[in-house]
C-alpha cells in the first residue's frame, strides 16, 4: 500500500509518501520514505551553451516498480541538468541517506547527482554514480557522501553540519568540473529516503607517517601505482604541463633508483577544487580500486573561491578520510602544501600550514612543495625561473623541485 504524511516545515508544505505496510501497525519498522516515485515526469532539461541547446530528453519507461524516467543526454551538455525541486522535511534528518534505482545504457560512463539548497545555489553537494550496468542496480547515497562542491557548504551532517532537511533541489546532469559530457542515458526509478545505510567507520590511520608500504614495495623491485589528484599543476592536458610534468618526472625517477614499474593514473583536472575531485573519485576507484599512493595537492583554486583556515583543514580530513575509507585501507595517502605563485608568493601561506597540520594529525606523508619553492626562490629571478610566462604555472625546473620535494617525502619513510 502506499501512504501520504503532510509535514508543517516553515510554512511549507512537504509530502511523503511511504510504500509498504503501515508502520503503524503490529509494531512494524517504518519503510523507507519515497521522495519521487518517478512514475510522472518531474524534472526538466534545462539549456546549455550558446546556442541554448536542451541538455536532452526525458521520458516515461517502465520501472523497476511500476513506472520510470529515462534521461537521455545530449553530447557536451557541459553543466546541463535534468532539474526538479523537493522539499525537505525533519523526517531527511533522522535518514541515514537516500537511495534510488538506476538502469545504465551499458556505457563506461558514470551519471551525476545533485543535491542543492532550497534558495542558495552555492550550497551545492554532488554524487558520482556508474551506468555501466543495464540491469537494474540500486544505489545507496550516505549523507557523508555527498561531497560539497563550494567552499560555502559544510560536510552533510545532521548533527552538527548542513542539515538534509535544508535541500530544496534534486538534480540529474554534471557540472563543469567533470569534463566528460558523452551522449548517455540512464533510468531512474524510485528516489528514497533511508532510515539505515551501512558506513565503513574503520579507523585506517595508519601507525606511522609516510609511505612504508610504498617504500618497501619499491625496494622489492615490486609494480607501484600512483594516482595524483590535482588541478592544473598537475594536469597533464594543461598547455603548461604538455612538455614536463612533476608527476612523470617523479615515476622516471623512482624507476631510475629502485628499478621497478610505476603505473601513473592521473586524473587531475585544470581549474577544479579538491571536494570536486572527491566527488569523481569513482571514476578512477573503477579500474583502480586499491593504488598504492593517492598524492593530494590543491589550493589556488580553492583560495580563489574562498576556501580559508579551519574549513580548508576540514575538507582535508574529509579528504584523507574518504580515500582511505573508499579504498579500505589499502592506499597511503601523500598531501602535498599549496604551491605559492610569483603573485602570491606568501599570500596562500595559510593554506600550506593547514595541509602541513593535517599530514600530521592523519598521519600521511607530506610533500612540502610551499617551503621548498620558499628556499629555491631566495631572490625575484630564482623565483621567476620556476614558473611559466603567467607567473602561476610550472615551467621546468617549478616541475622538477616538485618532484624532488614529493620524492624526498617517499623516502625520507625509511628514516
Amino acid at each position: 500500500m502506499r501512504r501520504t504524511v503532510v509535514f508543517l516545515t516553515g510554512g511549507l508544505v512537504a509530502l511523503v509518501v511511504f510504500r509498504g505496510a503501515d508502520p503503524l501497525l503490529h509494531g512494524q519498522q517504518a519503510p523507507e520514505a519515497v521522495i519521487f516515485d518517478m512514475d510522472t515526469v518531474r524534472h526538466k532539461p534545462t539549456p546549455f551553451g550558446d546556442k541554448g541547446t536542451p541538455t536532452g530528453t526525458v521520458e516515461v519507461v517502465p520501472g523497476k516498480f511500476e513506472k520510470a524516467c529515462k534521461f537521455t543526454f545530449a553530447t557536451e551538455a557541459q553543466s546541463g541538468f535534468f532539474t526538479a525541486a523537493v522539499r525537505g522535511a525533519p523526517t531527511w534528518d533522522e535518514a541515514a541517506g537516500i537511495s534510488f534505482w538506476v538502469k545504465g545504457d551499458g556505457s563506461p560512463h558514470f551519471g551525476g547527482l545533485e543535491l542543492i539548497d532550497q534558495s542558495n545555489y552555492a550550497l551545492r553537494y554532488g554524487y558520482c554514480f556508474p551506468i555501466d550496468s543495464t540491469e537494474w542496480r540500486k544505489i545507496t547515497v550516505a549523507w557523508c557522501d555527498l561531497v560539497p562542491e563550494l567552499p560555502a557548504g559544510k560536510l552533510v551532517d545532521p548533527r552538527g553540519g548542513y542539515a538534509p532537511s535544508k535541500f530544496g533541489n534534486l538534480w540529474f546532469g554534471k557540472w563543469f568540473y567533470w569534463r566528460d559530457y558523452p551522449a548517455c542515458s540512464f533510468t531512474i526509478d524510485q528516489v528514497a529516503l533511508e532510515r539505515s545505510i551501512p558506513v565503513d567507520r574503520t579507523d585506517y590511520t595508519p601507525p606511522q607517517r609516510g609511505t612504508p608500504r610504498l617504500l618497501a614495495k619499491l625496494k622489492a623491485r615490486q609494480p607501484v601505482t600512483i594516482v595524483t589528484l590535482g588541478d592544473s599543476l598537475s594536469d597533464k592536458r594543461h598547455w603548461a604541463n604538455r612538455e614536463v610534468l612533476w608527476s612523470e618526472v617523479l615515476a622516471g625517477e623512482l624507476k631510475k633508483r629502485f628499478g621497478g614499474e610505476v603505473r601513473l593514473v592521473n586524473p587531475a583536472i585544470g581549474g577544479t577544487q579538491l571536494t570536486q575531485n572527491l566527488v569523481l573519485m569513482p571514476r578512477w576507484l573503477k579500474d583502480c580500486p586499491a593504488p598504492d599512493l593517492v598524492t593530494v595537492w590543491f589550493g589556488f583554486n580553492d583560495w580563489d573561491a574562498g576556501m580559508r583556515g579551519e574549513h580548508w583543514q576540514e575538507v582535508l580530513r574529509y579528504a584523507t578520510d574518504r580515500i582511505r575509507r573508499m579504498t579500505r585501507g589499502q592506499t597511503e595517502s601523500l598531501l602535498m602544501t599549496t604551491c605559492p605563485s610569483l603573485q602570491r608568493w606568501d599570500a596562500m601561506e595559510e593554506l600550506a600550514e593547514g595541509v602541513r597540520r593535517v599530514a600530521a594529525e592523519k598521519r600521511t606523508a607530506l610533500g612540502d612543495v610551499a617551503a621548498a619553492f620558499h628556499r629555491a626562490g631566495s631572490d625575484e629571478s630564482a623565483r621567476t625561473s620556476l614558473y611559466c610566462w603567467d607567473k602561476t604555472h610550472l615551467g621546468k625546473p617549478g616541475h622538477v623541485l616538485a618532484a624532488e620535494t614529493v620524492l624526498g617525502a617517499i623516502v625520507e619513510t625509511e628514516k
